[in-house]
């Protein structure tokens, strides 16, 4: 059984930092993607960033670019997600996604096992 488990959410004011974790049990993903997904209230879900292949390459939204680093740790099936500069507007819950696809997707339909989110709340 494919399991994903977050941690690492929080409060924290503008500016600050987090660091989401996300442990992967039952399958490797070293050759498929690991995404980081998040839905702020009434409103969809949205791509942050992913990561795929066991040199790491990435790909993040726009409005994170340089702010949020994504990484893995193969060794231990995990994957994180470094927040810094956060904003208001990075308030939501943060979901860990895998997927069977190759390629670096942004999309949600594309990752077949989620976990159960970890919220992150900015305040101003």
């Amino acid at each position: 059984q494919v399991q994903l488990v977050e941690s690492g959410g929080g409060s924290v004011q503008a500016g600050g930092s987090l660091r989401l974790s996300c442990v992967v049990s039952g399958r490797t993903f070293s050759a498929h993607p690991v995404g980081w997904f998040r839905q702020a209230s009434g409103k969809e879900r949205e791509f942050v960033a992913t990561i795929i292949g066991s040199g790491g390459m990435t790909r993040y939204r726009d409005s994170v670019k340089g702010r949020f680093t994504i990484s893995k740790d193969n060794a231990k099936n995990t994957v994180h997600l470094q927040m810094n500069s956060l904003k208001p507007e990075d308030t939501a819950i943060y979901y860990c996604a895998g997927s069977v696809a190759s390629s670096l997707s942004a999309t949600p339909g594309d990752y077949h096992y989620w976990g159960q989110g970890t919220q992150v709340t900015v305040s101003s």
